[in-house]
Order: C-alpha cells, then sequence, then structure tokens
C-alpha cells in the first residue's frame, strides 16, 4: 500500500516534469515566443503564414516530439537490455546496433558517388541506418538462440561492434571532405529535421513494441529472480531470451536509424527509474523510464540547441555529459569488479 501512494504522488511529478521541459522547448530558441502567443499557435488563433506558427509547428514542435519519443524508447530499450544481461551497467548499444547502423550510412553516404548518386536524400540515411541495424539485430538473434551464455553474446556483440567501428574508419579514410561532413553531423545524433510523417511511424512501430514488452512484465521480473525460476512460473527461456534481444535492439534501431546514435539515454536512465521509484518492478519501470527517457532526452535536446546559440551542440555530447557521471557514481557506489 506504502509502495502504491509513492507511485500515486511520483507518477505526476514527473508528468509535470516533462510538461514543464515542453513548455520550455516551445519558448526558448533564436526567436524568443510568449507562453501566450504560443497557446494562440497551438489552438489555431494565429494564421500559419505567420512566421511564429511556422516556427512552432515546423521546427521546434516535430523536433519536440521526436526527442520526447526517442528518448523514451531508448530508455526501455535499455532497461530491457539490463534485465538480460542482469547487468546495471549495459546500454542499448552495447550488441554492436549503433555500429551496425553507422558502418551502414558510412557506406551509404561515403560511397555514394561510385554507387552512381551525386548525393543522398536524408531518408536514404534512415534507411541506410535501419537496415544496418537491423542486419547486427538479426546477428545477435541468431547467436542468442544459439547460446546459453549470456558473457559469451555479450562479447560477440562488442567484437561486432569493434569490427563494424573499424570498417567505418576505413572508409572515411578515403571519403572526400564534404561526404566526411555529411556523416559526421549524422554521427553526433539529433532529433531535428524530423517531418510529422518520420514522427508517425516511429511512435506507431516503437509504441507496439513497448506495449508488448509491458504485457511482458510479469516474465520479465521472473526473469530477474533467475531462469530456474522463470521456467517454473511457465516461461520459455530460450524463446524469451531471443524475444527479449528482438525488442531492446528493436527500439535501438528505430531510434538511431531516424536520430542518429544518442548514447547514455538507454543506460542511465533505468537507473534514474529505479533510484527514484525504489524498485525492480518492471511492470512499474517501463512506464517510468518511458517518461523519464522523454524528459531527460528533451532536456539535454534543450542544452545542446541553446547553450551556445546559434550553434548547436552534439547531442550526445550533452547526453554523455548527463549521463557519465551517474554510471561512475553507481560503479563507486556499488563497487562493481569490472
Amino acid at each position: 500500500m506504502v509502495e502504491n501512494r509513492r507511485y500515486l504522488y511520483l507518477f505526476p511529478i514527473v508528468a509535470l516534469l516533462l510538461a514543464a521541459s515542453v513548455i520550455l522547448n516551445l519558448i526558448i530558441g533564436t526567436a524568443h515566443i510568449r507562453l501566450s502567443e504560443i497557446l494562440a499557435i497551438l489552438l489555431g488563433r494565429v494564421p500559419s503564414e505567420v512566421v511564429e506558427s511556422f516556427i512552432i509547428f515546423k521546427i521546434r514542435m516535430p523536433r519536440l516530439v521526436a526527442s520526447l519519443i526517442g528518448g523514451g524508447f531508448l530508455a526501455v530499450s535499455g532497461l530491457l537490455m539490463q534485465v538480460y544481461f542482469r547487468n546495471p551497467i549495459v546500454g542499448p548499444y552495447i550488441l554492436g546496433i549503433s555500429s551496425g547502423a553507422t558502418l551502414a550510412v558510412g557506406i551509404a553516404t561515403l560511397s555514394s558517388l561510385s554507387l552512381g548518386f551525386a548525393g543522398i536524400s536524408p531518408y536514404m540515411t534512415v534507411l541506410a541506418a535501419f537496415i544496418g541495424a537491423c542486419s547486427v539485430m538479426a546477428i545477435v538473434i541468431f547467436v542468442a538462440s544459439r547460446m546459453k551464455s549470456v558473457i559469451a553474446l555479450l562479447l560477440i556483440g562488442i567484437m561486432m561492434g569493434y569490427v563494424a567501428s573499424a570498417l567505418t574508419d576505413i572508409l572515411v579514410a578515403f571519403a572526400n571532405k564534404e561526404k566526411i561532413k555529411h556523416f559526421v553531423l549524422w554521427g553526433m545524433g539529433s532529433f531535428s529535421g524530423f517531418s510529422w510523417e518520420e514522427i508517425l511511424i516511429l511512435f506507431f512501430a516503437g509504441g507496439a513494441i513497448v506495449v508488448g514488452t509491458y504485457l511482458m512484465s510479469k516474465h520479465l521480473n521472473a526473469f530477474l529472480l533467475g531462469e530456474e525460476y522463470a521456467q517454473s512460473m511457465g516461461v520459455n527461456i530460450r524463446l524469451f531470451r531471443v524475444l527479449l534481444i528482438f525488442l531492446s535492439c528493436a527500439l535501438a534501431a528505430l531510434v538511431t536509424a531516424s536520430a542518429g546514435p544518442v548514447g547514455f539515454i538507454g543506460l542511465a536512465v533505468p537507473h534514474m527509474a529505479r533510484i527514484l521509484f525504489k524498485t525492480q518492478n518492471n511492470r512499474i519501470l517501463i512506464p517510468a523510464c518511458l517518461l523519464l527517457g522523454g524528459f531527460v532526452t528533451n532536456i539535454c535536446d534543450l542544452v545542446a540547441r541553446t547553450a551556445f546559440s546559434p550553434a548547436e551542440l552534439p547531442l550526445s555530447s550533452i547526453t554523455a555529459i548527463f549521463g557519465a557521471p551517474i554510471v561512475i557514481g553507481l560503479i563507486a557506489k556499488r563497487r562493481y569488479s569490472l
């Protein structure tokens, strides 16, 4: 009962913080727009031809919504990976998803001229990243279905990441400066430039995965207590492990394909949720990660966008500055042997 009361006031508090971050993101920018003006624009009282209306609907709102959704999905992906490995210092990119996406984008971007293209469109970048991420995911799932050792799977994922990074570096070495610039900008991670169509695809595809994950909460909790206990609860361990990897990697692949690699959100936010809600119950942690992931990513994106305006900082740099102290603190506090 005490825990239930705690959740009853914690979730509204986190939701209010999220709402406050949304308002700040809409107000603050190169062009300062008052809250009263924003409300008028959102209520349709301002013509779409007005500059402020264009800024809100075409620039700030898509970026805001994309960062909320993407951050939430990365946090849930990280939570699933931590449950799978029963290790609090792994994230959604530990199995090489990010490196696979980066390699595919590198092939598409840095070698586009040799393939007969004068350049590469943003849609081609997204498609290439998704194919690369899914290719790595397929290999990882294949290995996971045939291996019982999570340590072996972890090492294989890390090695795949190293190989993909090495191949990417070779591509960069032979590319021209203009192509390298486009590739580096993608690699910094950003939620800018999203269209509403891309946001809808991200929302519905990722949303279906999150709903499926939430429905598995009971099995996730059983899995945390050990494979023997989970089996006694009727969980098909071999199938469950493959499904867990698939759900986590698919969420990470969706976000990475759209926004580029955004680090530390999937690693740090699940810890924030556990500390704040004081629970290991995934039925609570999954919605908590969605809210906190959206909030943290939103704030980091705001800092990246406005700290040195009009120049914009790489989002991954801000998330790393935020996330690294949390991980270091956890290692120091729990004295993990690495």
